[in-house]
């Protein structure tokens, strides 16, 4: 039987905006007890989202704070906890699980903890408060080759001006792929997918998971994915965004929460739409073969659009040959504002769930 200590941190977790879900069969402090030590758990029941020096933590968990320094940055190298560079040295703050602690821990993944992640994931279900809860953790950029020229983009909804505005680039194995292949689930998609980037110089330059990019290579990577049908998604908020998944639904979590478990919230459209020309749609059925969501139907030989299965990815419009396929803004829609930070993003989680996070911040 897991230590206590875990049924503590799950709570924890649970507790911040991105969420945790507990289970019936405990699977969740399974998963637990094979990231964290009792003495890590322990440890990170006394950090808080915003990040702190050792020193305060060490003071709330009663602990030495030398002890605290050398475990804080061990935690940080396990993909436990997060750093950054406070006025007088490095702080930390907790992760969500995901995205965060899950998708940090690609260089400890093994078939033991891919296995442990599916019974989690499989357990949870329609009620997992990571996807279930809105607003969505994540949310769909576009093709930029199928929207049409003569509409206006915002750099948010392109994902090669998030490219181009960075200062560093760098790409690591999809998780979701190399969880899914460890338990002999894999698709035959690409691997090496996720890409990242950063305001900062060399930022990757000592990473043990991330091949460092040019820029040239980073656009270079959403053609490949382009071509390979792969979705773009991110951060489901304007502005610092840090990183593009390219995901499919045979092996991505969020989108598995969409397509596999019917949950609605897992994934925010784009602000696009699929449009079809009867005119011009040969009826060959590219468009619905290409389509991951189910939501391209030829009932009498002409592409049809289903509004509320598609998510605005694009992809249709990249395989029809006769041009009848494009990407339009969505009208009448009650859409809310894009949160502009991150920070905004898990505030307006919080009020949509009545909580104000305070007991964790």
């Amino acid at each position: 039987m897991p230590d206590p200590v875990y049924s503590q941190l799950a709570d924890r977790l649970a507790a911040i905006p991105g969420g945790f879900p507990r289970t019936e069969s405990g699977a969740e402090l399974r998963l637990l007890e094979k990231l964290f030590t009792p003495e890590q758990a322990e440890l990170t029941l006394s950090i808080r989202l915003r990040a702190d020096s050792p020193e305060k933590i060490a003071e709330r968990a009663g602990v030495d704070p030398e002890e605290t320094r050398r475990m804080l940055a061990g935690m940080v190298e396990d993909g436990l906890i997060r750093d950054e560079w406070g006025k007088q040295g490095p702080v930390y703050g907790l992760l969500p699980f995901v995205v965060g602690i899950y998708e940090e821990n690609l260089h400890r993944l093994d078939a033991e903890m891919a296995g442990l992640f599916e019974a989690f994931t499989i357990e949870a279900g329609i009620d997992n408060p990571i996807f279930a809860n809105r607003p969505p953790i994540h949310r769909v950029i576009p093709v930029g080759e199928a929207i049409p020229a003569e509409i206006t983009v915002h750099p948010h909804e392109q994902a090669a001006a998030l490219v181009e505005g960075a200062k560093a680039w760098g790409v690591r194995d999809c998780i979701c792929r190399v969880q899914r292949n460890l338990i002999g689930q894999g698709c035959d998609h690409p691997v090496e997918m996720c890409l990242t980037f950063s305001e900062h110089e060399g930022a990757f330059d000592d990473s043990p998971v991330t091949r460092v990019l040019t820029k040239a290579e980073a656009l270079q990577l959403l053609v490949d994915a382009r071509e390979a049908g792969l979705i773009h998604t991110t951060g489901n908020y304007r502005d610092g965004i840090h990183y593009i998944c390219n995901c499919c639904t045979c092996s991505c979590g969020v989108l598995r929460g969409l397509t596999e478990f019917k949950i609605p919230a897992a994934v925010a459209h784009s602000d696009f739409l699929a449009v079809s020309d009867p005119d011009l749609c040969a009826g060959c059925g590219d468009c619905s073969a290409r389509c991951q969501f189910d939501a391209i139907d030829l009932p009498e030989g002409t592409a049809v659009v289903d509004v509320m299965r598609c998510l605005g990815c694009g992809q249709c419009v990249t395989v029809c040959e006769e041009g009848a396929m494009s990407l339009a803004r969505r009208e009448g829609r009650d859409r809310e504002p894009l949160p502009d930070t991150l920070t905004g993003w898990m505030l307006r989680r919080g009020m949509k769930q009545g909580r104000s996070f305070l007991d964790v911040l």
